[in-house]
């Protein structure tokens, strides 16, 4: 169903403008209650403002890191400008704008929600990780580092969004260690351990699979949507079916989870009676390619 609604780009913009209205549920009603720093660019933007009203006692009706984080984004609009695509800058300026004003408009209640701040720390976390890895898997962002963790992620093919997270954040979280105390730092860090594990399992683009398809007569017809829509590459060779001798073509494709749905679907359009077997998770090098939308 999910994979469906999101083959419309209208519905997987809308999809992830939603989704970001549940990061800043977890955010603002979980996270910033309990005095903890979400990390990543907002996580800065979230002790600039702790350290403006403290020290220059600037203090807005608003929350002022969302304002902060909309400013400090714009030069990774250029960088995604040049790099991931037009289409996936603008669907990142709507999705992190939505963001921005679902971080200002939603109410921070003055004390905890929950008394226990590990809890918090958790349901913050999964609420969080589920929110970007949608927003992700629908081939949007909401700006910040995840630019550059998709920027990474596409330059370097071991690498994952929810791995450069946890690198930026070890670095973010020691300032906290030193700038206010041990118990915000252990907080938060726990914090984005859930949200970055979470992710990198809703993140979709970052789990690969192996397809094979065993075809008798619709090789080329099945090769030309592969590569013409998936934009994916193929090999194929002959083979013998053990049982009845007959011949077959194997059809081999290394894509995302992302698209397996898609590819599943037009094998039973163009040939019915053919099968394939699906490998998930196998690791692919080379000029293996991550698709962004």
């Amino acid at each position: 169903m999910f994979q469906k609604l999101l083959r419309h780009p209208t519905a997987r913009l809308l999809t992830a403008v939603a989704a970001s209205s549940l990061m800043a549920v977890g955010v603002n009603l979980f996270i910033v209650p309990s005095n903890l720093y979400t990390g990543g660019l907002l996580g800065l933007c979230q002790i600039l403002r702790t350290l403006l009203v403290t020290y220059l006692h600037l203090e807005t009706a608003f929350d002022l890191s969302g304002i902060l984080y909309l400013l400090l984004n714009v030069p990774l609009f250029i960088l995604a400008w040049r790099a991931l695509g037009r289409t996936f800058v603008v669907r990142t300026i709507i999705c992190t704008a939505a963001n921005s004003l679902f971080l200002s408009l939603i109410p921070v209640p003055k004390a905890p929600i929950l008394t226990e701040m590990l809890a918090s720390c958790m349901i913050g976390g999964i609420l969080v990780g589920v929110a970007c890895g949608v927003i992700l898997t629908c081939g949007c962002s909401t700006g910040g580092l995840d630019i550059l963790g998709l920027y990474l992620a596409k330059k370097g093919k071991s690498f994952t969004v929810g791995r450069f997270s946890l690198l930026f954040n070890g670095v973010l979280y020691t300032a906290c260690l030193v700038l206010f105390n041990a118990t915000t730092a252990i907080y938060s860090t726990i914090f984005n351990v859930f949200a970055s594990l979470v992710l990198d399992r809703m993140h979709q683009q970052n789990i690969t699979a192996q397809v094979l398809i065993f075809t008798k007569d619709k090789r080329e017809e099945l090769t030309q949507f592969i590569t013409e829509s998936i934009e994916r590459g193929v090999t194929s060779w002959r083979g013998r079916g053990g049982y009845t001798g007959d011949d077959v073509d194997v059809l081999c494709v290394c894509l995302s989870k992302f698209e397996i749905e898609e590819l599943q679907q037009a094998v039973q359009q163009v040939d019915p009676h053919a099968f394939f077997v699906v490998s998930e998770g196998v690791r692919i090098g080379g000029l293996f390619q991550r698709h962004l939308s």
